[in-house]
């Protein structure tokens, strides 16, 4: 058990303090206090970047390529004259300032010039000139401002069109050079290491003189294992049962049950939908639903359920449209929806030129496949060589020439269409037939009662008689009638027709090379860059392009090569940092020169080389890093390791950390008996390319249901609350490392929100059904059920005298008795739910 420091944001083990278990119960009064302080700050401070995002990647991705097309042709060293004094084609520039004064007060965009001039906020200062910015525009520049403006720029502003990339020398980098297979380190400590891995970590701390942890004890060990695997607290069964099993193996029985749960892809599949920028609507501009991303994600957790090799989930989500048939609809389907990884990004449906918007959307593919495949911010190299990675501007056309060659969008044209695949089956279309045949004689009655109608108008009315061209006012009034009711039964068979079912994904387009685009504009072209992988990477059995095909399936099959550097290295990284908090690269969405080092590199490539041998399972590697001495360490603290390692970085005890959003929420319905296990389908309440917001700017989606929280809905720019408080991944971008933020009203959701006032009451109800002995049995009961473990005696007697001391503050309030029981049980119940040690694993 560990308590909280929340005034520092820091954790304390318990043992260093005098604190007890008992203090977690009433504690959420005194930690909101202490939040309200934290949150409140200090004057200066300043917004952090996005998470996912560094600043120096936001300003490469976001603001550079706004400076270069918007600002340089008047504030740069290249242009004739520098208007106002103002350079920007530098950090030093906008540091100086122009004829004004300092352009940019880092954290502060209300008061800083750049910003007051792109919003037009004085008429003396507009900026451009000729024309504003678009809100994004401006948006972005606000966002980078108040996050302290990042600038990694420095010394001369370099040439676009020129390579200064040295391939050769670039290779020489870490991340670049393929993994070795090492051999395991020798260990003076030869009784702690059960595996290969630990013997690595093992060595790195005898090296600093450092000793592993005690193991945890069997209780925090299966909470522990139970929330890592499926995101949801273990029963009380499922911890009696571990706690009876004295077999050597009795660990392993428990990692291999929850892998073979369907819940295991429901938690390991949110994990990849972070990387994925999964949402359900486009974002950016006008928040339109994308409708059938859901069978993206729900393929995404099937495809961790059945532990489909990683190198075919990651040729399927590349190219899963080009693999070789198998005869198989379903299969061919299942490949089809796996392409939506390509899709599902943020897009400006909005923007007005339609090859920018083409290009812009290449771009955020080529950066996000970049990231999350290959650790690698290519995306950086869209305006001008990368400035720290050798990756020049020409690689990042070699690849945007992949992703132009495949077709996205079904039409640019305001609002742009995204394209979809269908994917009616042989039953699908049958029913699309019947109901137009339906249709087809639904017509055919009504034809067929106004020829009669028309006969017999004809008829009554003489041989003279003409027939006016619209003649059912003539009609008798019963005729009259029954059209009417023919025609309104026609208007509700056709609202009715099946919905053939479709998947956002891509498919081939025209196949075409891509030039070079001056300082990233499509309005500047220089040379055409032939369709490659990027040259520092590139080796002599590099893939060759087909002139027929767009290249995704030869460059998917070069990502999975077992001799990649890259792509083993990253996901067993990715898998490290969502067992342990913390990759072994601190940065796993950058191996670049501003990511992070490995802080056991050797152990790296050791992860990696069985990664591949295991046929690139992912369960396999669960078992390793999970049957290991490492992982089954207590969170126990040791003053020289927190003297000498106190980020923990050689992991010589498990770090404790929070539950994300998720496995917060998806806790509370289980603990409360509430939650519905059923598995995937849409929550939506907005049709396919429906609008979320209606004039009133309201989002009517609801979040109040039962289910996982993997299924509900993800509105890009309008996040569910709950999530948003508790860091949920930007869904904008690439995301393979979360942020953990301690903030005031993470408590106050935590005292005064819906979903824990209900999951409480469910609770407390739970708990008083049972005919149970004392008031004692049900605390032990309530323990377990919310930290499976039972309470100590000094906790059992403070929260009985709780239970007094609220019925009788309410009994006047309250007079009916059993409803009275209820609220004060009630309030005990959200006491548990809201300390620290419901929402922390350690």
């Amino acid at each position: 058990m560990i308590e909280t420091s929340w005034l520092r944001g820091q954790w304390t083990p318990r043992h260093q303090t005098n604190r007890t278990r008992g203090e977690s119960l009433g504690r959420i009064v005194a930690v909101s206090i202490a939040l309200l302080a934290v949150a409140a700050g200090s004057p200066g401070s300043v917004a952090a970047a996005a998470p996912g995002q560094d600043g120096n990647t936001f300003f490469e991705k976001n603001i550079r390529p706004i400076l270069v097309e918007r600002c340089y042709e008047c504030h740069s060293k290249q242009s004739k004259k520098i208007r106002g004094g103002l350079s920007l084609d530098l950090k030093d520039g906008w540091v100086k300032g122009g004829d004004l004064g300092p352009s940019i007060e880092p954290g502060k965009p209300d008061t800083s010039l750049l910003i007051q001039a792109v919003r037009y906020d004085d008429e003396d200062l507009k900026m451009p000139p000729k024309g504003k910015l678009s809100e994004r525009e401006v948006a972005l520049l606000t966002e980078w401002v108040a996050m302290g403006a990042p600038d990694p720029r420095s010394g001369d502003a370099p040439t676009p069109a020129k390579t200064q990339i040295d391939a050769e020398s670039g290779r020489s980098f870490w991340a670049f050079r393929a993994p070795v297979d090492p051999p395991v380190p020798v260990v003076r400590n030869t009784a702690w290491p059960r595996t290969a891995l630990d013997r690595f970590l093992l060595a790195a701390l005898e090296e600093k003189g450092l000793q592993p942890a005690p193991a945890a004890d069997k209780r925090t060990l299966i909470r522990r294992a139970t929330f890592d695997l499926i995101g949801l607290p273990p029963t009380p069964a499922e911890i009696e049962a571990f706690l009876a099993d004295e077999s050597p193996d009795a660990f392993a029985q428990v990692v291999d049950r929850l892998l073979a749960s369907p819940h295991y892809g429901e938690r390991w599949g949110r994990h990849w939908l972070d990387v994925a920028r999964y949402a359900d609507s486009n974002g950016l501009d006008e928040n339109v639903a994308y409708g059938n991303s859901w069978r993206y994600r729900d393929y995404v957790v099937q495809a961790f359920n059945q532990d489909k090799p990683f190198s075919q989930f990651l040729r399927e989500q590349l190219a899963g449209d080009l693999l070789p048939a198998e005869g198989d609809e379903a299969t061919t389907h299942e490949r089809s929806i796996a392409t939506g990884f390509l899709s599902l990004g943020p897009k400006v449906l909005a923007e007005v030129d339609g090859v920018k918007m083409e290009m812009d959307i290449v771009d955020e593919q080529v950066d996000t496949v970049g990231r999350a495949f290959m650790g690698l911010t290519i995306g950086c190299a869209r305006c001008h060589d990368h400035k720290f990675d050798p990756i020049a501007t020409t690689d990042y056309y070699a690849l945007a020439g992949i992703f132009r060659s495949t077709k996205t969008m079904e039409t640019f044209e305001k609002v742009a269409r995204w394209y979809e695949i269908p994917l009616a089956t042989a039953q699908d279309r049958a029913r699309l037939a019947e109901h137009a045949k339906r249709v087809s004689d639904q017509k055919a009655v009504i034809d067929a009662l106004t020829r009669r109608a028309n006969e017999q108008l004809q008829a009554a009315s003489g041989a003279g008689f003409v027939l006016p061209k619209a003649p059912e006012p003539l009609y008798p009034q019963a005729t009259k009638d029954e059209l009417k009711r023919l025609r309104d039964a026609l208007s509700q068979l056709e609202k009715s027709a099946p919905v053939m079912p479709a998947a956002m994904g891509v498919t081939e387009g025209t196949v075409a090379d891509v030039p070079v685009h001056i300082r990233g504009s499509h309005l500047s072209l220089g040379e055409k860059v032939a369709r490659r992988v990027p040259t520092v990477l590139a080796s002599s059995d590099a893939p060759k392009f087909s002139a027929s095909q767009s290249g995704r399936l030869e460059f998917a099959r070069w990502l999975t090569d077992p001799a990649h550097p890259l792509t083993s290295r990253v996901m067993v990284n990715r898998l490290w940092r969502w067992h342990f908090g913390k990759g072994l690269v601190a940065t796993p969405d950058n191996f670049g020169a501003l990511g992070g080092r490995p802080t056991n590199p050797l152990l790296l490539d050791w992860l990696a080389q069985r990664f591949v041998e295991s046929g690139w399972s992912i369960k396999a590697m669960h078992r390793i890093i999970m049957l290991s001495s490492t992982y089954k360490m207590s969170a126990a603290f040791d003053p020289k390791g927190g003297e000498v390692d106190p980020e923990n970085l050689l992991h010589w005890r498990f770090s404790p950390r929070r539950l994300e959003a998720e496995a917060i929420r998806d806790a509370l319905l289980t603990v409360s008996g509430t939650l519905d296990p059923t598995m995937g389908g849409s929550l939506l309440n907005v049709e396919n390319r429906g609008y979320f917001f209606d004039h009133t700017s309201k989002d009517a989606t609801n979040y109040n249901v039962p289910r996982r929280s993997v299924y509900l809905p993800v509105v890009r720019n309008h996040m569910y609350d709950a999530f948003d408080l508790f860091d949920y991944s930007e869904a904008g971008v690439t995301n393979g490392d979360r942020a953990t933020t301690t903030v005031a009203p993470q408590a106050l959701f935590m005292m005064n929100s819906t979903l824990v006032e209900q999951a409480a009451r469910s609770l407390a109800s739970d708990l008083l059904a049972p005919k149970l002995a004392s008031d004692g049995d049900r605390i032990g009961r309530l323990y377990v059920r919310a930290f499976g473990r039972p309470p100590e005696p000094a906790e059992v007697a403070r929260a009985g005298a709780f239970l007094d001391r609220f019925a009788q503050g309410i009994a006047a309030s309250v007079p009916d008795a059993p409803e009275r029981v209820l609220r004060t049980w009630q309030a005990l119940c959200q006491a548990l739910l809201a300390s620290n040690e419901f929402v922390y694993i350690e």
